[in-house]
């Protein structure tokens, strides 16, 4: 799925949390005004505190009008600037009241509605920008208060660590289970069209193909070797219809769907019944390597090799192993082969692990078929 899309995708899940921060932000203007007015007459600078309003409200309706549109990561940007703006407008107390008043236990005049930042950030960020913004916050009240005031202010840091937590894990929950409802979809979508195709393949082709498969051998002739190649077709449709439907999910995909379709009437493809995960491309590679090794097998092992093709998943560490019952060959031949110039071996399946961190080990002898082992590390 594009990254911008699945982006907005959960901009739009979170919009109803900017909206309710947009809601919160003016009633906490309306409280900060009606707690100016109901201490006017003991502001030592009325004339400041109207100022200090007039900022926060102009601030309230920028930052309201930002969260309320759809501007996905640019919240972000959004909320730090709230915290910015927030933090000089506690500091802005000191033009309505001087810093021994404050320390006296006069009120800072942004009152909660120094919390907005705190939960935005939550929001957007989840539990660690919540933190950052509570912890923020509650370092400015601190040096407005004065150390010696920690204990009248500890009530107000509790309640913004706790505004920042329960949001951020609120917000986090809900993109989680936003990313788990579309793998769900997808799944759904893939293995419906999978089902789909199923049954018209069965249908049509594979009919056709065991028909032609029948007539062919018992005519004999020429007509063995389209025989030969309808069955090894049927085979390979058979196996792509048998192959787990997994889609792409935030860049990874099931190494063993990738590598069912490689199976044909000499070639066996063993898998484990779960799914084994990993990037899109480490899958890659390892189905080249794996296609490579293939190669080999035809190129050398003799035309009545057969191979078998095995993933083993070990947790840390997931390997594919490529078997043939061929002719086999010695190590000293595979590398007087690289030595010479043939390549194949060297990059398309050493070249192609080694450049994912893994490893490869060759076992063969004469007479006893060779044996490719590929393993890499899940980071």
């Amino acid at each position: 799925m594009d990254p911008d899309r699945r982006h907005g995708d959960t901009a739009d899940l979170l919009l109803p949390l900017w909206r309710a921060l947009v809601v919160f932000r003016v009633i906490t203007f309306g409280f900060a005004c009606f707690g100016v007015w109901t201490r006017w007459d003991g502001i030592h600078r009325p004339s400041g505190a109207v100022l200090q309003l007039a900022v926060m409200g102009v601030w309230t309706v920028i930052a309201s009008i930002g969260y309320s549109r759809h501007w996905g990561r640019r919240n972000t940007r959004l909320a730090v600037a709230d915290l910015v703006v927030t933090v000089g407008c506690m500091y802005a107390t000191l033009f309505a009241q001087p810093l021994l008043d404050i320390r006296a236990g006069a009120s800072v005049l942004t009152s909660v509605w120094a919390a907005g930042p705190v939960i935005a950030l939550a929001i957007s960020r989840g539990r660690d920008g919540g933190l950052v913004g509570a912890i923020t916050v509650s370092l400015a009240l601190l040096s407005l208060r004065g150390v010696e005031n920690v204990s009248k202010i500890l009530s107000n840091v509790q309640l913004l660590l706790v505004a920042g937590l329960v949001v951020g894990y609120a917000a986090t929950a809900m993109r989680r289970a936003n990313v788990r409802l579309r793998e769900a979809i997808a799944a759904e979508s893939a293995t419906a069209e999978r089902l789909r195709l199923s049954r018209s393949i069965h249908d049509g082709v594979l009919q056709v193909l065991a028909q032609v498969q029948r007539r062919g051998t018992a005519i004999g002739g020429e007509a063995v070797e389209l025989a030969a190649l309808a069955a090894e077709q049927e085979v390979a449709l058979r196996s792509l219809m048998a192959s787990r439907p997994v889609p792409e999910l935030r860049g990874q995909v099931d190494l063993c769907s990738a590598l069912l379709p490689l199976a044909t009437t000499r070639v066996d493809v063993v898998v484990p019944a779960g799914p084994v995960v990993l990037p899109v491309g480490v899958v890659n590679e390892l189905v080249a390597a794996v296609k490579e090794a293939l190669t080999n097998v035809t190129k050398h092992a003799g035309p009545d090799a057969r191979s078998w093709v095995v993933v083993e998943d070990l947790g840390a560490d997931v390997v594919v192993s490529v078997r043939d019952d061929g002719a086999g060959t010695t190590p000293d031949r595979l590398d007087a082969a690289r030595a010479d110039g043939h390549l194949g071996v060297s990059q398309s399946i050493r070249g192609r692990i080694t450049d994912l961190g893994g490893s490869v080990t060759v076992r063969t002898a004469p007479g006893e078929g060779t044996e490719w082992e590929m393993t890499v590390t899940r980071s």
